[in-house]
């Protein structure tokens, strides 16, 4: 399961000892979770966007099922009994504001969405983008390679980055039809 790379300050289910100060309480608490599933997983393109971002670890979006759009980018869609496989971040407020420019949030390429991850075992509130088209398509060039470049150091389960390469104009075998594909 998830194995989290940072404990305390931080990680889900933090609670600030009676030593921590006020400010460090209130600072904590204005930091986001967010659980990346594609680009965002690229530890090195987080630390160029998101400087004072913390990766916690992996986790899982239940019930959902990774899909490219339309817009040639990842989004997730609900599918009972599938799931996503990401990782968590504990964003800054300038983390997000970063975030949501690189997500094109203004010009509607992605929407935000507070919803429940599986995370270390446990349930949490996360910030996920979700992508305006609703109709699958083909990822952008080299799109699906940092993706994937992204699951395998991450190292989210060999089943599930396989799953990604079906979504690779590279990869030789046939995808399986989803609902909801154009075929």
């Amino acid at each position: 399961m998830a194995h989290f790379l940072a404990h305390g300050p931080g990680s889900p289910g933090y609670r600030p000892s009676a030593g921590t100060t006020p400010f460090l309480r209130m600072i904590w608490s204005h930091m986001t979770l967010h659980f990346a599933y594609g680009s965002n997983m690229d530890r090195a393109g987080m630390v160029r966007r998101c400087p004072g971002a913390i990766c916690l670890g992996r986790a899982i979006l239940e019930d959902h099922r990774f899909i490219i759009t339309a817009d040639g980018y990842a989004s997730v869609q609900r599918a009972p009994g599938e799931e996503v496989h990401g990782v968590l971040w504990r964003l800054t407020p300038r983390d997000l504001s970063a975030l949501n420019a690189y997500e094109n949030l203004d010009s509607g390429l992605y929407s935000r969405a507070m919803m429940p991850v599986r995370a270390d075992e446990r349930r949490v509130s996360a910030m996920v983008y979700l992508g305006r088209a609703r109709s699958p398509g083909k990822p952008k060039p080299g799109y699906m390679e940092a993706v994937v470049d992204a699951a395998r150091a991450a190292n989210l389960p060999l089943a599930y980055v396989q799953e990604l390469l079906r979504w690779s104009p590279s990869f030789r075998g046939a995808r399986e039809t989803q609902t909801g594909d154009v075929t």
